[in-house]
């Protein structure tokens, strides 16, 4: 099994196929606070005002460009809850992909101020 680092390491590619849920379980326990919810993996971060909230989605925003990968976000004043899911997986039905695991891990680096991007 890869672990956080080689996540964080890796790129979104072009996937076709969703992950099994024992497969989601397995990546799920390499990062802290991820949860399954619903159709996506999720997590919500907490600020301490909404300068802090706003500048965490615009890091997401970045990482969702340099990625090609985007996230759904809900956003107030001191919290942004944050949810990744494959839509063209599935032939279109969406589900769940390693690409969001990717993201989700570089999103936690963003949070702890340890996100440098890897240059194309």
């Amino acid at each position: 099994m890869i672990s956080q680092t080689d996540l964080l390491r890796k790129r979104s590619h072009p996937v076709d196929q969703a992950l099994v849920p024992e497969e989601i379980d397995q990546y799920l326990t390499l990062l802290d606070g991820w949860v399954l919810m619903g159709p996506h993996i999720a997590k919500t971060f907490h600020f301490s005002n909404y300068y802090q909230t706003m500048a965490f989605v615009n890091a997401i925003a970045y990482v969702a460009h340099t990625e090609d990968h985007h996230p759904e976000l809900e956003v107030s004043y001191n919290r942004c809850l944050v949810k990744y899911n494959t839509h063209s997986v599935n032939e279109g039905f969406g589900g769940i992909s390693e690409n969001d695991f990717i993201c989700a891990a570089k999103v936690d680096a963003v949070a702890a101020n340890q996100y440098a991007p890897v240059s194309h």
